[in-house]
């Protein structure tokens, strides 16, 4: 095997901006690249290593012999180490075996900017290229279109070891998800997927929250190319793709990024600031312009190589705050003396701006747990930038709420009303998330009171008013056909339940509320704006019953809704509605072929002239039990 030469991909430039943390297409010039120099095929390899006394590239082509294959660092003090080895082809195992100045401690790593990484638990990185005919042209330059925050955004959130098991209980492939769940998202009618982190995570448990390869799909599915076709086919299918990101921490792992070159390189060395104690994971040093220019760049890489259409970005809240998880004593206030954490909060906004500035028709989507404020605020107006938010208190409240007997709702109405003084702080989605079905949390349905009838009455009840509520959706898979049980990521969803009617019922009810959501423009068009909801009346307590409406641009395309959170059938329900004319009703979530009672009004109700609920027109309804019914004037 040649030895290595002098190489680089790297210009002045470059370095420049890497130093200056302004690089954020980073992945085209560190990690494993396959060249061609003066007419021979091999690799440049590129890392960062500041600590580093020596670098060699070891692998399956050199018997994994430290030494034989050193890279060179350069003399701009950059801390990078480079070279190209001939001969060396994609498919080739190799990691970096690092000696550090600190008292020559040696690491061997993986490659922070790998393509793609070994099945774990192997912890090699692969040589690979990103080689792939795209076939989304018309989606790509439509996204705007289907992604905009005036566009429907129904999210079916899907870890993809556990939503389907093959025969013999094992994965399934990129390949075989690209029909399947490609498939049934479609039948289903979500908007978009989210999947749980794909990138390459070495411990299961974890479900992918522990990363290690930052820029490698997981090779538990398939290749890259593999991951592209699935992207590939749900756009087809015009389903966007969102895909959690996570900046926040990263395991100690051995051949992962923590210690890398025996210093603390890419963790925050106060381990005040560097050290997670809930997940036992290192943080990152959000002040060190390295480090932030490899995680915008991470972010790009996804956008940009991988058509992504949106970014999730997991555990803001414990991003944002020093005393997050932490007892007195152990954190250090800010310059100012406070608890938030200045660095990262510079960090998200820049984040923010290098996507929202690079591409169009992207979000991006924080999960973030507190009270602080403009998250999803521009960046010029002094927020963080985000494009949305989700709304943790809403789950929480709506969740208590629909927990209770129906007996005790009316003493708790708040639960639902509270969230609608703050909706419009925001731009929200409203989160029904595999945090909420694990344990012993329950399922979702696992948590509706009453006998099998009403358990699946009130579940039916829980996803209209979240469908009819201000802001965007997430529904964590399972959810759609009322999974029994708590999520097992060890195993498939139970697809078994589709045979009985309760199951079938939840999941029909499902796809008609994508439906209607996202051919009613009321639904979505204001969906973040108080100009898109009014109330009708929200104090009948006693009967537990709510009603408002939703508004588009046009009044024409208003529509009407009515909640009724008790078996109780209400005859005669009258309520004030905002003019004269017919009423047609869009959805009834007791109908029989959701596997209801099948109580409803005649499909035309005509409105009377006659003062309620402070206004001058009114209507009287049948309300079905445990239902939401939606109405549009005809």
């Amino acid at each position: 095997m040649n030895k290595v030469q002098a190489y680089s991909l790297f210009t002045d430039f470059d370095i420049d901006l890497f130093k200056a943390g302004k690089h954020f297409r980073l992945y085209e010039k560190l990690g494993a690249h396959l060249v061609e120099v003066d007419g021979v095929k091999g690799v440049y390899f590129a890392v960062w290593a500041p600590s580093a006394r020596s670098v060699s590239v070891v692998g399956d082509f050199n018997y994994w012999i430290q030494g034989d294959h050193p890279l060179q660092v350069r003399w701009d003090s950059s801390g990078i180490w480079e070279g190209f080895i001939p001969g060396i082809e994609k498919g080739t195992t190799y990691k970096y075996k690092i000696q550090s100045n600190n008292n020559g401690i040696i690491t061997e790593k993986a490659d922070p900017f790998a393509l793609y990484c070994e099945h774990p638990p192997h912890t090699a990185s692969v040589v690979w290229d990103l080689d792939y005919q795209w076939k989304d042209k018309k989606w790509m330059e439509t996204r705007k279109q289907h992604n905009d925050l005036d566009k429907p955004y129904s999210v079916y959130e899907v870890h993809l070891g556990s939503w389907k098991r093959n025969a013999e209980g094992k994965f399934l492939s990129y390949l075989e998800l690209a029909e399947d769940l490609v498939n049934y998202v479609k039948e289903t009618g979500f908007t978009h997927v989210e999947f749980m982190p794909i990138m390459e995570y070495p411990y299961d448990p974890s479900w992918g929250y522990q990363l290690v390869g930052y820029f490698a799909p997981t090779s538990r599915f398939g290749t890259p190319q593999d991951f592209m076709v699935l992207v590939d086919k749900l756009h087809e299918a015009g389903i966007g793709v969102i895909l959690d990101w996570v900046p926040s921490h990263f395991p100690e792992d051995a051949h992962g990024l923590g210690f890398f070159d025996g210093s603390n390189l890419f963790e925050h060395p106060d381990r005040r600031k560097g050290y997670h104690p809930d997940w036992k994971s290192l943080v990152f040093n959000y002040g060190r312009n390295e480090v932030r220019a490899f995680l915008i760049s991470n972010a790009i890489f996804w956008l940009h190589n991988y058509h992504v259409d949106g970014l999730r970005v997991d555990a803001v809240a414990s991003m944002l705050y020093l005393d997050y998880s932490r007892n007195e004593g152990e954190w250090e206030p800010n310059i100012f003396g406070g608890r938030e954490n200045l660095d990262t909060i510079s960090f998200l906004k820049e984040f923010n701006e290098a996507v929202y500035s690079s591409f169009e028709g992207v979000q991006t989507i924080a999960e973030e747990s507190t009270s602080f404020p403009m998250v999803s605020r521009p960046t010029f107006v002094g927020g963080l930038g985000f494009g949305m938010k989700w709304m943790m208190g809403w789950m929480h409240d709506t969740l208590q709420y629909f927990q209770k007997e129906t007996v005790y709702r009316k003493y708790h109405q708040n639960d639902l009303t509270f969230g609608m003084t703050y909706v419009f702080s925001e731009n929200f989605m409203l989160p029904l998330s595999h945090d909420e079905v694990v344990y012993g949390k329950k399922s979702i349905a696992g948590r509706m009171p009453g006998d099998e009838w009403q358990k699946f009455a009130n579940l039916r009840l829980l996803y209209g008013y979240m469908f009819m509520h201000p802001g965007a959706k997430l529904l964590f898979m399972g959810g759609e056909f009322g999974q029994s049980a708590e999520w097992n990521f060890e195993g498939s969803l139970d697809w078994h339940l589709l045979q009985y009617d309760y199951h079938e019922g939840v999941k029909k009810a499902i796809t008609d509320l994508n439906t209607l959501y996202k051919s009613q423009p009321a639904l979505y068009e204001k969906q973040f704006s108080p100009e898109g909801f009014e109330w009708i009346n929200y104090s009948d307590h006693q009967n537990a019953v709510m009603t408002f409406i939703r508004k588009g641009i046009k009044t024409k395309d208003d529509i009407i809704v009515v909640c009724n959170f008790t078996q109780v059938v209400r005859q005669n329900y009258r309520i004030g509605v905002p003019k004269k004319g017919k009423l047609t009703a869009l959805f009834n979530s007791d109908a029989a072929i959701y596997a209801g009672s099948g109580l409803s009004n005649p499909n035309k109700l005509t409105v009377e002239a006659f003062p309620y609920d402070g206004r001058d027109y009114s209507i009287e309804f049948l309300l079905p039990p445990l239902s939401v019914t939606v109405y549009k004037y005809a």
